[in-house]
């Protein structure tokens, strides 16, 4: 997964093809935890670009769409949000494929 690196890039890829922005941190557990499964979640709907979102690095860009608890996803594809993973509550695998899934 790659990570943004700056505003310009978050504006290009939400305006552009299907992108699920996954926010995080270095120091959340449950970031953590769903860590090894996102390679195969990102092999099974490899018609989504995924790309991390350190939120630290961009809390003004967590405050702008509204992501308050991490991890979160949220999908994008030319410009129109397509749909929000959004809690502070651990995540499964099951149930982020469940919300990929129910994008398409």
């Amino acid at each position: 997964m790659k990570n943004l690196e700056s505003m310009e890039q978050f504006a290009q890829l939400r305006d552009g093809e299907k992108t699920i922005f996954m926010f995080s941190a270095n120091w959340c557990g449950d970031c953590r935890f769903i860590e090894p499964v996102l390679p195969e979640i990102e092999a099974k709907f490899n018609e989504f670009t995924f790309i991390h979102v350190d939120r630290d690095q961009f809390i003004d860009l967590c405050q702008q769409v509204d992501v308050y608890g991490i991890p979160s996803f949220i999908a994008y594809e030319n410009g129109k949000e397509l749909g929000r993973f959004v809690s502070k509550d651990r995540k499964t695998q099951e149930e982020i494929e469940g919300f990929i899934s129910g994008l398409k």
